[in-house]
């Protein structure tokens, strides 16, 4: 273990013994030395990166670096390396999170308009040593919202030894836009300049993490939702090549729209924010605060795109012919993902899905496919219209994932899973508006939602949830699955239940439940994570290849 700052005594003899402050390197000096001869450990606070010194902080088991700044970009502008700077810069805060519309997450209640917020976050446990695995986590948030600092995956580094990146990239349309001007201005991909900024801060993971004691050449991207989508397509994109060696999909899909949609989307924004017209659309757009950019988008948004040497093809397609970054793949969902959009956008705004609005979303979702999907969800089976529209997306979505998990094991060692405690406290925000909330507290949510499995992992948005203790177990296991898995591309090992290989012919993933060691349980308990063949016939899968294959 590294000595802490109040033992820098200790260092400075072992320093003078070893004859270093005899050639006049201080102990930063040897460090910076060190780390970027050897890729060690840092024995100080202080680390030498690329584009100069960073101070850092100790933690209970770890030390933390923050808001380290792997970029710079002007507005719809590809990200370039950040600037040098002189001295030691402070690492003990976060960065400014980037432009975005309000949301219900705690900390976002205003309108964030920073636009210089191409930070990461480097998260070092006490225990690593040199060429130590890294993993890389991109944040969820629609491609919207969220920052690196919602995560804060100390219980991960502390039980695993592995590294931990957190990062920030742009959002919403000042990452998303694709206006024909662009394409002359970007050869690697108007339309994706907040995939862009990720891929930059991969590229600065593999130039620098070895300063921290990580090992470049075994990276694993990660993320939940948004993030995952951001691994799927970083997967398909011949830019990303050899920047990661393993890819983690939590709740999220493979999908980018065509240049011309995204095209068209960027022209109707340009016409809401008042510069359609204007001699140069691009000049007008630019001069235009961020606050009137991110009210604009409330009323027309615009979402990522294929277009140029980064995203040539949709990652849909890429995975489906084989051709993309071929690295072992970990994926799958909670078992209730759906439950929370329809909270979100029904009850949560105290209007309950009625039965004309459910068959009216039923017919919006599955075009020509409506009245089968009506016949086979009728109103009559549930209590409610939002418990058949919760049940009927819920089939849809996780035939789309299964169909993903089919395709990627085609190609490459695939482990799949589906997050299926439902008894789990919902994630932080959800929990909070519980808490004040009767009605919330009320609503069935039909199981584990969207985003409730990444409390398990590490804390999330600020909050430690009240998991019991058989929860805590599962958590425990969790983590060692995604550790092993990001150390070697294979969860599996010692003190966990025997996670096989998912393939075609089997079907099988691992189904994520606590055990129930209560004891009314009885001696043998109930429901624990194991491989399970069930997942099909708990989503209706049979009706939705024929619907939908």
């Amino acid at each position: 273990m590294r000595p802490s700052r109040t033992r820098r005594g200790t260092v400075r003899a072992a320093l003078t013994a070893l004859g270093l402050l005899a050639l006049g390197l201080t102990p930063l000096a040897a460090q910076a030395q060190s780390s970027t001869s050897t890729g060690a450990r840092p024995v100080s606070d202080v680390v030498q990166t690329s584009q100069g010194k960073v101070r850092g902080t100790d933690r209970t088991g770890y030390d933390a670096w923050l808001g380290i700044p792997y970029a710079d970009a002007g507005r719809w502008e590809a990200p370039r390396s950040a600037a040098k700077w002189s001295g030691v810069r402070d690492a003990t805060s976060f960065g400014d999170r980037c432009a975005q519309n309000t949301g219900w997450d705690p900390g976002y209640e205003q309108t964030i308009t920073t636009e210089d917020c191409l930070d990461l976050n480097v998260y070092v446990p006490d225990s690593a040593r040199a060429k130590t695995p890294v993993l890389v986590w991109i944040h969820g948030g629609g491609f919207t919202g969220g920052a690196g600092q919602d995560t804060n995956p100390r219980k991960f580094v502390t039980q695993t030894g592995a590294i931990v990146v957190t990062i920030n990239y742009r959002l919403g349309v000042l990452g998303t836009l694709n206006l024909p001007q662009l394409q002359a201005e970007s050869k690697d991909g108007p339309g994706n300049y907040g995939l862009l900024d990720q891929q930059a801060a991969l590229r600065w993971v593999h130039s620098d993490i070895s300063r921290f004691g990580g090992d470049p050449g075994n990276v694993t991207i990660a993320g939940q939702s948004a993030g995952a989508g951001s691994v799927c397509d970083h997967l398909a994109s011949p830019t990303a090549k050899g920047l990661f060696s393993r890819a983690v999909i939590m709740s999220g899909g493979c999908n980018l729209q065509s240049t011309a949609a995204g095209q068209a989307q960027s022209t109707a924004f340009a016409e809401e924010a008042g510069c359609a017209t204007a001699a140069d659309v691009l000049a007008c757009l630019r001069a235009k605060p961020a606050a009137e950019l991110l009210a604009a988008q409330k009323e027309s948004g615009v979402s990522l795109s294929t277009g140029g040497r980064a995203f040539p093809v949709n990652p849909a397609t890429a995975v489906q012919t084989g051709a993309f970054n071929r690295v072992p793949v970990m994926l799958g969902q909670t078992d209730s993902e759906r439950g929370l959009s329809t909270f979100q956008n029904y009850d949560y705004l105290g209007t309950p899905m009625t039965a004309a609005q459910y068959e009216s979303a039923v017919r919006s979702a599955y075009g020509a496919d409506a009245d089968a999907v009506l016949a086979e969800y009728p109103l009559s089976d549930y209590p409610t219209p939002g418990e058949a529209w919760t049940d009927a997306q819920n089939g849809s979505t996780s035939y789309t994932r299964w169909q993903l998990t089919r395709a990627l094991s085609n190609w490459v060692p695939t482990y799949a899973y589906e997050f299926a405690e439902s008894d789990t406290p919902h994630f932080t925000s959800i929990f909070r508006i519980q808490q004040e909330s009767q009605a919330a507290r009320d609503f069935p949510f039909g199981g584990a939602i969207h985003v409730d499995d990444l409390g398990y992992l590490w804390d999330y948005l600020g909050q430690t949830l009240p998991y019991d203790d058989d929860q805590l177990e599962l958590s425990r296991q969790m983590i060692e699955f995604w550790d092993r898995f990001t150390a070697s591309g294979d969860p599996n090992g010692p003190d966990t239940p025997s996670w096989p290989k998912f393939s075609d012919r089997t079907g099988t993933l691992m189904s994520l439940v606590a055990c129930d060691t209560s004891p009314a349980s009885g001696d043998a308990p109930a429901a624990c994570s194991k491989a399970s063949r069930a997942f099909p016939a708990e989503h209706n899968l049979a009706f939705w290849q024929k619907l939908l294959a």
